[in-house]
C-alpha cells in the first residue's frame, strides 16, 4: 500500500511539474491572440474631423514628424502651455485655402488634412517669429521622405491667432488627435483595421 501512494505522489507531482510547465506556453499563445505582436495594431479612430477646446493662446514653436509602427505621427510644440487645453482641429478638406487671403495651397498626397491650432506662429505681443515658416512652403526641418502615410507638409499661415497647416497623407486613413503637456500630436495609421 505505501509503494501505491509513494508511486501515486510521485505521478500526481510529475503531472503538476508538467502542467507548470505547459501553462506558460499556452498562457503566452493565449495573450498574443488577445495582444497582437507588434507587428500588427489595430485602429479604431476613424476619419472624421477632430476638435479640441481652447483656453488662451500660445505661440507654436516647432513642428516635426516621426515614423512608428503602426502610424506616422506629427508633433507641434506649444510655448510654456502646461496641462491647459489647446484648441485644435484637424479635418480632411477637399482643398486648402488660406486664411485670409483664400489663397489656395497645394499639398500633394492622395489627401489633405487641414491641421489649425489656436496658436499663432508669432509673439502676440511683440510679433516677434516664433516658428519660420512661409506660406505655401513644406515645413521647415521636416522631411517625410519615405514615410508611409506622409506625403507633404505645407505652412498655410498664421491669421488671427490661428496656425493653419496642410498635411498630405497616402489616402483618406484613420487618425487621432490628443494633445500631450505643450504638444498637440496627430498620428494618421498606414492602413485600416487591423495594420501590418
Amino acid at each position: 500500500m505505501r509503494r501505491w501512494s509513494t508511486a501515486l505522489a510521485a505521478l500526481l507531482l510529475a503531472g503538476a511539474a508538467v502542467a507548470t510547465t505547459t501553462a506558460p506556453a499556452s498562457a503566452s499563445r493565449t495573450a498574443a491572440k488577445a495582444h497582437p505582436s507588434s507587428a500588427m495594431c489595430e485602429v479604431g479612430w476613424g476619419s472624421y474631423g477632430k476638435t479640441g477646446v481652447d483656453s488662451s493662446y500660445k505661440p507654436l514653436t516647432d513642428v516635426r514628424t516621426g515614423r512608428h509602427e503602426c502610424f506616422d505621427r506629427m508633433v507641434l510644440d506649444m510655448e510654456g502651455v502646461g496641462h491647459r487645453p489647446i484648441g485644435y482641429r484637424v479635418g480632411y478638406v477637399d482643398s486648402l485655402d488660406q486664411d485670409g487671403s483664400g489663397d489656395a495651397v497645394h499639398v500633394a498626397g492622395g489627401a489633405v488634412l487641414e491641421i489649425r491650432v489656436a496658436a499663432p506662429s508669432y509673439d502676440p505681443a511683440t510679433g516677434r517669429a516664433t516658428y519660420r515658416a512661409k506660406a505655401g512652403r513644406r515645413l521647415p526641418g521636416v522631411d517625410v521622405t519615405g514615410y508611409r502615410t506622409f506625403k507633404d507638409t505645407r505652412f498655410v499661415g498664421s491669421f488671427e491667432g490661428d496656425t493653419q497647416l496642410g498635411l498630405g497623407v497616402r489616402a483618406r486613413l484613420p487618425f487621432r488627435v490628443f494633445q500631450w503637456d505643450h504638444r498637440i500630436v496627430i498620428d494618421v495609421a498606414h492602413r485600416w483595421g487591423v495594420l501590418d
